[in-house]
C-alpha cells in the first residue's frame, strides 16, 4: 500500500474514532442529566451577579438554645508544620445551616438523600420587615402568601420561600435571639397555617432570616413539625435577603453531604 493511501486510511479511522467519542460524551452527559434531575426552566437564564446569604460561623455565633455550638482546635499551624488544619465540633444546627426532612421525622430524606435538584431553585421572598419592626413575634401568614402572588403569581415549582423580617441584621446583638427575663425569645418565624398553605403548592423549602422556622414563642415547633415531615426542607439565619428582588432570583443551597445527617451549616448563594 502507497504512503499516501496508508495516511489517509489512518486519518479515517482517527476521524471515526473522534465521532466516535463525541457520541459517547453526548450520551454520558445525557445521561448524567437524567441521574442527576432536570432543574426547572425558570433557571435557564444567565445570572449576572451572586448574592451571598450566610453568614460568617465564628465561636460566639447565637443559638437557638443558648450555649455555644461551634468550636475549633488547632491541629497544625504553619509556622511548626508548613500547613494550617483545624479540627471542628458543631451541632447540625448551628450558623446559617439547612434543615433535612430527617430532623423531624423518623425516617425523613437525610441531608445527604435531598436531591440535588431540590437545591437549586426558584427564590420568592415574602417581606413583613414593616411588621416585623413593630412586633418581634410577628409571622408569616396566609395572607402574606396571598398580597405575594397577588402581585407576582403563582408560587413557581421547586421554589423556596424566605420570610424577610430584616432580622438578620440584629446579629451580633442580645436582639437576635431576644430572650426576656423568663428566657422566652421573641423573633418572627412561619405560621402554622402559612406552612399547610404552603404544603398545597410544589414549594422544595422555607428559609427564615431568624433562628427557627417557627416564631420565637412557639411553644411546640408546629411550623417544624408541618414542614419537613412532607419531605421538603428549611433553612434558618440566613443573610442579605434585602439585596434581593422578590422574585426571579435562583437560590443555590450547599448543603454538607453527610450521610445519616438531619442538616448542616451550608453556603447559600443567590444568583440573579
Amino acid at each position: 500500500m502507497c504512503d499516501a493511501c496508508v495516511i489517509e486510511s489512518v486519518k479515517k479511522n482517527m476521524l471515526s474514532r473522534r465521532n466516535l467519542f463525541r457520541a459517547a460524551a453526548a450520551g454520558a452527559a445525557t445521561a448524567a442529566v437524567a441521574a442527576t434531575g432536570a432543574l426547572s426552566p425558570a433557571l435557564a437564564a444567565a445570572p449576572t451577579g451572586a448574592t451571598d446569604l450566610t453568614h460568617e460561623l465564628y465561636e460566639e455565633f447565637p443559638t437557638y438554645f443558648g450555649p455555644q455550638q461551634f468550636f475549633r482546635e488547632q491541629k497544625f499551624n504553619f509556622k511548626e508544620h508548613t500547613f494550617n488544619l483545624f479540627e471542628l465540633r458543631y451541632s447540625e444546627h448551628t450558623g446559617t445551616h439547612l434543615d433535612a426532612p430527617l430532623h423531624f421525622s423518623a425516617d425523613g430524606l437525610s441531608v445527604a438523600e435531598i436531591p440535588v435538584e431540590n437545591l437549586v431553585v426558584p427564590l420568592v421572598i415574602i417581606d413583613i420587615r414593616e411588621r416585623a419592626a413593630a412586633d418581634p413575634d410577628a409571622q408569616l401568614t396566609p395572607d402574606d402568601i396571598k398580597v405575594w402572588t397577588a402581585a407576582n403569581g403563582d408560587i413557581p415549582d421547586n421554589a423556596c420561600v424566605a420570610l424577610n423580617s430584616g432580622w438578620s441584621q440584629h446579629l451580633g446583638t442580645d436582639k437576635f435571639r431576644n430572650a426576656d427575663a423568663d428566657g422566652k425569645m421573641h423573633f418572627p418565624g412561619f405560621h402554622a397555617e402559612a406552612v399547610e398553605a404552603l404544603l398545597q403548592t410544589k414549594a422544595a423549602g422555607i428559609a427564615v432570616d431568624t433562628l427557627s422556622l417557627d416564631y420565637g414563642l412557639s411553644p411546640d415547633f408546629a411550623a417544624h413539625n408541618i414542614w419537613l415531615p412532607a419531605g421538603r426542607w428549611g433553612l434558618e439565619a440566613i443573610a442579605n435577603l434585602d439585596n434581593l428582588p422578590t422574585k426571579g432570583a435562583t437560590l443555590v443551597v450547599g448543603a454538607p453531604k453527610i450521610r445519616g445527617g438531619t442538616g448542616g451549616p451550608s453556603r447559600v448563594i443567590a444568583l440573579v
